[in-house]
């Protein structure tokens, strides 16, 4: 019996093994801070053109509907414990003390706790508007495998553009041309 055990522990930690070293990483951690961003969308197309019409929460668990309000967004989906989130959002709070009074910005955070999400956030410099979306309505809406996505969408809720991880200049580059 204890043979047996010793063999089907062993058989497991080969398969796991394996398993674990031909997967694909999304992000790849250099240095705290760093990442290698993966090639190619890790998402598959948009189910829809549309921002989609959801009631998500604060910071303080208070409904806040997720719509245009007149000019374009920059949505950007992202948690705590995603490395390229991370520094994505360092640079998006850049990019957002510059245009943000043209271009409306929201992360909407699917897993942290109100706390972590705010404290996290704070900590790379951002000041725009945070949302929660427990039970992943966006995200499920838009069929978002992986993360962080950020859609750019047009003052009258059109997705413009849906990409995975950039860099501010990217970010930057793309409102220039999306909202001239």
């Amino acid at each position: 019996m204890l043979v047996a055990a010793i063999g089907v522990s062993f058989a497991g930690a080969v398969v796991w093994s394996n398993r674990s070293t031909n997967a694909t990483p999304d992000a790849v951690l250099d240095e705290p801070g760093e990442y290698l961003e993966p090639t190619g969308s890790t998402n598959p197309p948009l189910p829809t053109d549309r921002l989609p019409a959801l009631t998500l929460s604060d910071a303080a668990g208070q409904p806040v509907a997720l719509e245009p309000d007149g000019r374009p967004m920059v949505v950007n989906l992202w948690f705590s414990t995603c490395a390229p989130c991370a520094k994505e959002l360092a640079d998006f709070a850049a990019v957002e003390a510059d245009v943000g009074s043209e271009v409306r910005f929201v992360g909407v955070d699917p897993f942290d706790t109100p706390a972590a999400m705010t404290k996290f956030a704070a900590e790379r410099g951002v000041t725009y508007e945070l949302l929660r979306d427990p039970d992943e309505s966006l995200g499920q809406a838009l069929g978002v495998v992986a993360y962080p996505v950020t859609l750019l969408v047009a003052a009258d809720g059109t997705i413009l553009d849906a990409t995975g991880p950039m860099s501010g200049d990217v970010l930057r580059a793309r409102i220039g041309v999306l909202f001239p």
